[in-house]
């Protein structure tokens, strides 16, 4: 058993993290029609980003606040994120020059555009296809790092109600009105965007970390303005996941519903806010009906009430993995399904495989960035440069 404060949080990851992998494993055991007839009845798949996306919406306030520093927040998320992704590109480039992966058409006919759309972890948002499919998500992540990083430079932070409630209205009554392509219809204009995207990150990036209080605040427009993609290019090709912009910024606003219950359980928030929680998930159900919002709010709210319990030592451990979980179990499927036919062989071996590679991802890869991130904070000294608004109160 594991009796940490936030236990729950890496049980939650981790157990998205499995029902990933399964919803992907599914098609290959079950067969493509059994798989569908599951899709149709209930969208595993989403019904697991909502949950990660949720989960990441209470984290990152806390992770940025609780030393309430910029600079210690943007250099242990690049710390934290960027290595295994990295691995996680070099593996699929490998195996595809070894014939056994199938690169992305759109990575072979607009290879500068994926390289530069990659490098900003941004892809998805800017029409551009991830080399492997998972990595979608880590576009909106992105995006959220961005704004919550503008709204704490310009002390807006606490607003997060209002930014779930606000982006789900525009999504639901203005969503059919939105362009889903406005900066990223053609070759050109993806391979401008994408390397205007990763300017701005680089910026952003280096004002948080060493810019004066003036340029902080600069950045933090930057960051907000980051979110137009959301609002204007949620669908710019075939090739990305998002359906429509109106869908991205219901991406974007179920991490701001994280936010709200962050706050609201630290008392920064009222009670009433909670309310931002309906709002989102409701709007939700035009969606695919009610089913898959209502399962993430009922997950997320049982293991919410179960916090102060023991979680099992298991739990903790996938969500440990989680991540590298996330990125690699696609190219171990892969991979395993090109050695065997034999569906018994083909699950043994995704899930030794899986574990495997997600614990050695972790352990050689993820540890040593954040290892290195945490030295480089310390060497440089406890007071960080860019401006800090004080610890928030961290009562469970």
């Amino acid at each position: 058993m594991h009796g940490t404060r936030l236990a729950w949080l890496d049980a939650l990851r981790g157990y998205a993290a499995v029902v990933v992998a399964a919803f992907h494993l599914s098609p290959v055991v079950l067969g493509a029609d059994r798989h569908l007839a599951l899709y149709r009845a209930f969208d595993a798949g989403k019904y697991a980003v909502l949950l990660f996306f949720l989960v990441s919406g209470y984290v990152i306030p806390m992770s940025l606040e609780r030393h309430g520093s910029l600079r210690r927040f943007w250099t242990g998320r690049i710390a934290r994120i960027y290595p295994a992704y990295l691995l996680t590109i070099l593996l699929a480039l490998a195996l595809a020059a070894a014939g056994l992966y199938r690169l992305p058409e759109q990575w072979r006919g607009e290879t500068s555009a994926s390289v530069l759309a990659h490098a900003s972890m941004l892809q998805d948002l800017l029409g551009v296809r991830g080399l492997v499919r998972p990595f979608w998500t880590l576009s909106f992540e992105m995006l959220f790092y961005l704004v919550v990083a503008g709204l704490f430079a310009w002390r807006l932070h606490r607003l997060s109600a209002w930014w779930a409630t606000g982006l789900t209205a525009v999504a639901v009554l203005g969503g059919p009105y939105l362009p889903d392509g406005l900066l990223g219809a053609t070759a050109r204009d993806r391979l401008a965007v994408a390397g205007l995207a990763l300017l701005l990150l680089g910026g952003c990036f280096l004002a948080y970390t060493r810019g004066s209080r003036i340029v902080i605040v600069m950045a933090g427009g930057v960051g907000l303005g980051m979110a137009t993609p959301a609002f204007v290019n949620g669908h710019a090709t075939k090739w990305v996941t998002s359906a429509s912009s109106g869908q991205a910024l219901l991406f974007l606003a179920v991490m701001f519903a994280g936010t709200v219950v962050y706050r609201v359980q630290h008392g920064q928030i009222g009670r009433g806010n909670l309310v931002a929680l309906v709002v989102v998930f409701g709007g939700w159900t035009g969606e695919k009906g009610w089913e898959v919002p209502l399962a993430v709010l009922v997950t997320f709210g049982g293991a919410f009430a179960l916090r102060h319990r023991r979680v099992p030592a298991v739990l903790t451990w996938l969500g440990t993995v989680s991540y590298s979980l996330y990125l690699l179990h696609i190219l171990v499927l892969g991979l395993v399904v090109r050695l065997t036919d034999s569906r018994p062989l083909i699950i043994v071996g995704f899930v030794t495989g899986t574990l495997a590679v997600a614990w050695a991802s972790h352990r050689f890869v993820e540890e040593p960035g954040r290892r290195l991130a945490r030295s480089r904070m310390d060497t440089e000294g406890g007071t960080p440069r860019t401006p800090s608004f004080g610890k928030q109160r961290e009562s469970v």
